[in-house]
């Protein structure tokens, strides 16, 4: 389908719906079983840019990649099980025997980067302590699909499509015009929100939690770092992102007729930016 709110900002990249299947569609783009990937930086790459990728329980390229689209609570099985990971997300495993044994060969395998968070930590959160109440927060679950596959919101089908929800990548202009439309019809029920977490989090598990919701918010993204690192050669150093859940995003569809986005403000902005 095509989007009059991509149309109305001059969206340079695709919207990109996010879908749950039970096969992959023929030519998508996947990692290979068992290999080290990252679910934005591929989103970004492939069905932000036209074309479509999908991701099983053994394509995800990433335990927290497996997290964030649905897969279940796959940081039981990142090395060193979820106390590894807490270390890894917070202040390091170099503390304990068993973890450095772990980092050390991650680096005589040579994954030297990976061995090096694992054992000092990507500090992201500030103690183990913390990354735990983080994952009891976190809406992990099990989605019942094989697949979750990201296409151009144009190659979507609303009839035939179980689609979850669609994922803008914006620059500043853009996504303050997406923040003011999410809230055009309701401004009284803080329709957008960040959320600190991975990027396929946001468009994942917590914006599926969104459309469970009375009044389901969009969710600003792309503040995550390694993702913004992952993506800066194919969006650019100025991306941002919003996802919205399907039936929210349905009635912004609705509101683009006579609202900001046909008035001058909005028509100068767009002016500058081509300038």
């Amino acid at each position: 389908m095509n989007s009059k709110i991509a149309e109305a900002i001059g969206l340079a990249n695709h919207p990109v719906a996010l879908v749950w299947a039970d096969t992959a569609p023929e030519g998508a783009a996947q990692f290979a079983p068992g290999r080290w990937g990252c679910v934005i930086s591929l989103i970004a790459a492939v069905a932000a840019k036209g074309r479509t990728a999908a991701f099983a329980r053994d394509t995800c390229g990433c335990f927290g990649g497996g997290v964030g689209l649905g897969f279940g609570d796959c940081y039981k099985d990142f090395p060193g099980g979820v106390e590894g990971f807490c270390g890894f997300l917070s202040d390091g495993n170099d503390k304990t025997e068993l973890g450095r044994q772990i980092g050390h060969g991650m680096a005589q395998s040579g994954a030297k980067r990976m061995a090096d968070d694992f054992l000092l930590g990507e500090r992201y959160l500030k103690s183990p302590e913390t990354v735990k109440r983080f994952l009891a927060w976190l809406p992990i679950q099990d989605i019942p699909a094989k697949y979750v596959v990201a296409k151009p919101l144009s190659e979507a089908d609303p009839e035939k499509d179980n689609i979850q929800n669609v994922t803008f990548f914006v620059e500043p202009d853009a996504l303050s015009a997406l923040v003011i439309l999410a809230n055009h019809r309701e401004p009284d029920n803080e329709n957008v929100a960040t959320i600190w977490a991975a990027a396929c989090q946001v468009i994942g598990v917590l914006a599926y939690r969104e459309a469970q919701q009375e009044h389901p918010r969009a969710l600003i993204g792309m503040t995550d770092l390694s993702a913004r690192k992952n993506t800066r050669g194919t969006l650019g150093p100025h991306i941002m992102s919003l996802t919205i859940p399907w039936n929210m995003f349905q009635r912004m569809e609705e509101d683009v007729e006579n609202s900001f986005l046909q008035r001058e403000t909005w028509y100068s902005l767009q002016e500058k930016t081509e300038a």
